[in-house]
């Protein structure tokens, strides 16, 4: 059968003041109504049914995801004692999901992407799925066809196609994110793709390779998973992982597995990286301007204006400039300086000044 694993444990400090640990980017209304976690698990609609379902984030975030996904059992939230990249992430839930399911087939998604529309998202990873329990060993993950030479972005080399699936093809190699230059020329050979972090694979598949690749990190999450449902539980798992040398599954599998395909998605994606991203999926008024929220603005072009219904932001004269207004912070910046947004956080650190992180 299915299940769906969604990593939610980010912390997107590139959207501070909005994002902050205890309410990070994944439970914030980004691009809708609809907050990004509550989106991420409808998407699956009834491909994936509730009990079917894992999200693995942290333990601080268990109570606000369990009020936003009352229809998720409480049991299918698992909260980490300590960040330790997806590499711990991705395989304690293999585990979990085999103990009741030993041929369980995953997709494994973050929470805090846009992607539409649903039915074909849908489709996408049901024909992934069918295409992994025909070759079991093989992982798939999903690729973007690039529109601009990005350097947010990982990517992935594309080979050979593979025989009878449309739009499929071997995995030559992941490459990181590039600078400009090289950018520019992955998107010139139309051979490469933008790295989804979407991963569709047999559970037992997955925990081979780690136990092949990572055998340390493999002995404790073992550890753990024999603890499930146990008194033990709680106790192992802090100790455990948090002995686990933290990786990325980029790093620890996909790259060294030599049998990973990549499926061209046939739908929409946006990984929502900053505040500028509320522009491609919000729009713009006549002015150039995303606004969130109660605003009122004179002589103000090509800026992103986010606040409540309840609280007033009046601009004046300002041009290509972020305000985000919170009960607890502001941000006002301009788009030019708005990759050091993430070093707040650091900075509000070293000023001890922890209650607006």
């Amino acid at each position: 059968m299915l299940h769906a694993v969604i990593m939610a444990g980010g912390s997107g400090t590139r959207f501070w003041p909005a994002s902050r640990a205890a309410l990070p980017k994944q439970l914030l209304d980004l691009a809708g109504e609809r907050t990004m976690m509550q989106a991420t698990v409808e998407r699956l609609g009834e491909l994936v049914p509730p009990e079917r379902l894992l999200v693995m984030t942290n333990q601080r975030l268990i109570e606000p995801m369990a009020q936003q996904l009352p229809q998720v059992p409480r049991a299918a939230l698992v909260g980490e004692p300590c960040k330790r990249d997806t590499a711990p992430c991705v395989g304690l839930a293999a585990f979990w999901v085999s103990r009741n399911d030993p041929e369980a087939t995953m997709v494994v998604m973050p929470a805090d992407h846009v992607i539409s529309p649903d039915d074909k998202f849908r489709a996408a990873l049901s024909a992934a799925a069918a295409h992994v329990d025909e070759h079991p060993t093989r992982i798939v993950t999903f690729g973007i066809k690039p529109t601009y030479p990005a350097e947010s972005f990982g990517y992935i080399e594309r080979g050979a196609p593979l025989p009878g699936v449309s739009g499929a093809y071997q995995v030559v190699r992941f490459r990181e994110k590039p600078k400009a230059e090289q950018a520019q020329a992955y998107l010139a050979t139309g051979n490469f793709y933008w790295n989804a972090g979407i991963f569709v694979w047999k559970a037992k598949t997955i925990l081979d390779a780690l136990r092949h690749y990572e055998p340390a990190m493999y002995e404790h999450l073992e550890a753990i998973a024999q603890t499930i449902r146990t008194p033990q539980f709680e106790q192992t798992f802090a100790a455990r992982f948090e002995a686990i040398a933290g990786k990325s599954i980029d790093y620890a599998v996909l790259e060294k597995h030599t049998d990973v395909a990549v499926f061209e998605a046939t739908f929409d994606w946006d990984d929502v990286g900053n505040w500028q991203s509320l522009a491609r999926l919000r729009g713009c008024d006549a002015d150039g301007n995303t606004i969130v929220g109660r605003h009122v603005g004179i002589d103000t072009h090509g800026s992103i204006v986010r606040t409540d219904r309840d609280h007033l932001v009046v601009t004046l004269g300002l041009r290509d400039c972020i305000v985000v207004h919170t009960p607890h912070a502001t941000l006002v910046a301009s788009k030019e300086c708005e990759e050091q947004v993430r070093e707040v956080s650091q900075r509000l650190k070293d000023l001890g000044w922890d209650d607006y992180l």
